[in-house]
């Protein structure tokens, strides 16, 4: 599996910025040359340039897999139908809710996202259908926003170290892994806003260290 150590719009928070898919990453538009082509390479993916509410906060404010994009209500009429009009094969879609920093707080593969248990019935249904999974309702280490503090893709999951035991057990039953608990950027439990991942690779921010990156690719490969 590919990693990388990066900062990204110069901040080593770099799923702020952006989120991943098998095929796609989605990145602020004002990413630089060096940078998209830094992902590209090593995701293995093309990067689709975006922007929502005119932000560069892709990651916090959007989540995908390789059925569907979610975005936060946040967006511009402008931005969505410029989404809309790349043909990604892929559906996109805005979701509802006074949860608007979607990524934040949704983690999803292809099968399954856990999200903010505050989200209601109705968001619920529209994440399932955007995303094509089954979408459950929870929190980990009494924290809901899950997007901002853990990782999943296809191939597995990493959990922030502050998880319970019966939380890991958990989440690991559902989602079919034997996740790893770790932090990001020395020390941060912040891991989903520290890395870019997909079944591929990773991309962490430049401060984590050598042992929390090891840990992410023990889960992940």
């Amino acid at each position: 599996m590919e990693a990388a150590t990066f900062r990204l719009n110069g901040s080593e928070f770099v799923g702020a910025f952006a989120t991943a898919t098998d095929s796609y990453v989605f990145v602020s538009a004002s990413a630089s040359r060096k940078s998209i082509k830094i992902l590209e390479e090593v995701l293995q993916v093309k990067h689709i340039p975006i922007m929502i509410s005119n932000s560069d906060l892709v990651g916090m404010l959007a989540r995908a897999n390789s059925n569907g994009i979610l975005i936060s209500n946040l967006a511009y009429d402008s931005e969505i139908e410029a989404l809309k009009g790349m043909d990604l094969g892929i559906n996109v879609e805005v979701l509802e809710s006074d949860l608007n920093a979607v990524g934040n707080n949704i983690i999803a593969n292809d099968k399954f996202a856990i999200v903010n248990p505050d989200y209601d019935q109705k968001a619920l249904r529209q994440i399932e259908d955007a995303l094509g999974v089954e979408a459950i309702k929870g929190e980990i280490a009494k924290m809901k926003t899950i997007g901002a503090n853990n990782i999943l893709t296809n191939k597995g999951f990493v959990i922030n170290n502050r998880s319970e035991d019966s939380e890991k057990e958990k989440y690991d039953k559902i989602l079919g892994f034997n996740s790893v608990r770790t932090t990001a950027n020395r020390g941060s439990i912040a891991i989903g806003l520290s890395a870019i991942a997909n079944s591929k690779a990773i991309i962490v921010g430049s401060e984590t260290t050598g042992y929390e990156l090891d840990r992410m690719l023990s889960a992940l490969e």
